[in-house]
């Protein structure tokens, strides 16, 4: 008698498992799906995140045809278009395009030694707010659903965990939070809610989780992350206390990161591969 086996394709599902890429991809997809909920599937918002993530893989492809000859990088490009769906508000299609351009471009344009040197999501959103009047970030688009929050939040340290930078998302995390509890609650005695508030802001999970832990952009060592996060932190501070800028940590990053040169000639340790 032939007897028929199920086997399943182990090295499939091993190599999915271990390209941290994928769980990015998770990770900014269910974040993206928590913002359409929010905000009952706008049509306007859903024809954005089909441009972004489109022209982010098209420039991609474009890049990579005159230099690299990798076109398998297109995991990469939709990492970046899905951060971008989610940081980037405008008023004008047209900058889409911009902000996947300079997202991609600086890829390949700016390196130094292998690495490229900003996060291209950061350079994009920081990069188009910069240069024009047609976009900004908007903080409270996530809504306030705790239970959304934590899910969003478990799948984020999945995600640090997966490309080993939980140091640098837990020290900024803890800097950042620490001192604002130290302020507003414990100096001005504000209640408890407001800081609950401000530390469920769904702009600052997506750059603890997602932004500030590329690392392909931040340092190969695990002493230089901890004191990079640290002096980000404070500046974020200073910035959201003193200036009243909410996206001061995504703000800061785009030009604390060229130190990351610095940081990994003082402290070497081998690259991040994916």
């Amino acid at each position: 008698m032939n007897t028929t086996t199920l086997e399943f394709p182990k090295n499939n599902i091993l190599s999915l498992l271990s390209d941290a890429r994928h769980f990015q991809i998770l990770f900014l997809g269910s974040f993206l799906v928590l913002v359409l909920f929010a905000n009952d599937f706008p049509k306007d918002f859903l024809f954005q995140i089909g441009l972004t993530i489109s022209s982010c893989i098209v420039f991609q492809l474009l890049f990579s045809h005159f230099t690299t000859k990798n076109y398998s990088s297109w995991k990469s490009a939709l990492i970046t278009s899905l951060g971008l769906c989610l940081l980037l508000k405008v008023d004008n299609l047209n900058w889409i395009l911009v902000a996947s351009l300079l997202a991609i471009g600086s890829k390949f344009l700016i390196r130094y030694k292998g690495k490229h040197i900003f996060n291209p999501a950061n350079i994009g959103v920081v990069g188009t707010i910069l240069f024009s009047h047609h976009a900004w970030i908007s903080p409270g688009q996530w809504g306030s659903n705790i239970v959304y929050l934590f899910i969003i939040g478990s799948l984020g340290f999945l995600v640090i965990k997966k490309v080993a930078r939980i140091d640098i998302a837990l020290t900024f995390i803890a800097t950042f939070g620490g001192l604002l509890f130290i302020r507003n609650i414990l100096y001005l005695g504000w209640p408890i809610d407001f800081w609950t508030h401000q530390m469920t802001n769904g702009t600052l999970m997506l750059f603890t989780f997602f932004m500030i832990t590329d690392p392909m952009t931040t340092p190969n060592n695990k002493k230089g992350r901890i004191i990079f996060a640290l002096i980000l932190a404070i500046i974020a501070f200073y910035l959201t206390t003193f200036n009243h800028f909410y996206a001061a940590p995504v703000l800061v990053l785009l030009f604390m990161s060229p130190l990351t040169i610095i940081f990994d000639k003082i402290w070497k340790s081998e690259k991040y591969s994916w």
